[in-house]
This record gives C-alpha cells, structure tokens and sequence, in this order.
C-alpha cells in the first residue's frame, strides 16, 4: 500500500519532515482513501497521524567530558596542540615571574630588608632575568649579604 501522497500532505498539514511523518498502522485502510488535505486533517484530529517528537542530540557525553576537564583529567600529552608555548605564552609566563619578583622586591623594601640601593640592583637583575623564581631571588641576596 502506496501512502507517499498521504505522508507528503500530512507532512504539509503538520509543518513538519516527511520522516516526522507517523501513521497509525492499524488504520492504513482509511488513510489510503484519505485523498484531501480535509481528509488528512480528520486523521490528525482523531490521532490517526501524528508528527513524531523532535530527536534531540543528548548532552551527557559533552556535560561529562566537561566535569573531567574541569577536575583536570584528560589533559596529558596526547591532548595537547600547538607549540611549545601555544598554551602558556613565553611573554605571559615572563610577566607572570616579574610581577611576582617585584611584589616581593617592594615588600622587601618596604619591611626594610634591603636597603635602597640594594633594591634597585636586584631590580634591575630581574629585569634583565638573572632570578627565575623568587627563591632564587631570595637565595642571590642571602649569598652575597645583600640582607640588612
């Protein structure tokens, strides 16, 4: 039994894909003599033919592959693109360690430390990137008395 016309008006009818398209299988004998859009419309009254719901892509697997990013996992070496520094910039990590050894340099001089002169030299050091961490920073001065 042919019910491609029927399925194209009802489709038409109900604003929706033919695939969307659901006849009931036990009233096929009416729905092959169904020829007009009038007729199409008193199958959808009495639930006849109906549009199947819309089918949605589930979120689950997005949602969960997002809570283990967020805890941190799946981020090992086969996960990573880029560059060398793509991820965490040569220049971000530079200011990062700089702010970070001038906070401690004013904090120094501010607790009275060092000494003025003392802390425009090691300004100056770091500037030039002699400390790579303020430990080293804090080493370098303990090393050659730099330390009131």
């Amino acid at each position: 039994m042919n019910l491609r016309t029927q399925k194209r008006l009802a489709a038409s009818v109900l604003k929706v894909g033919e695939n969307r398209v659901w006849i009931d299988p036990r009233q096929l004998g009416d729905v092959s003599k169904a020829i007009s859009r009038e007729n199409i419309k008193e199958l959808i009254d009495r639930n006849v033919i109906k549009a199947k719901p819309k089918t949605g892509i589930s979120s689950f697997r997005s949602k969960k592959l997002a809570e283990q990013k967020r805890k941190g996992k799946r981020k090992g070496r086969g996960s990573v693109k880029g560059a060398k520094h793509a991820r965490n910039p040569k220049k971000k990590a530079w200011m990062t360690t700089i702010r970070a050894l001038r906070k401690d340099l004013k904090s120094m001089r501010e607790a009275e430390e060092i000494d003025p002169t003392t802390y425009r030299k090691l300004y100056r050091m770091a500037k030039g990137g002699a400390f790579r961490s303020k430990s080293y920073m804090k080493n370098y001065a303990r090393d050659h008395n730099l330390f009131k």
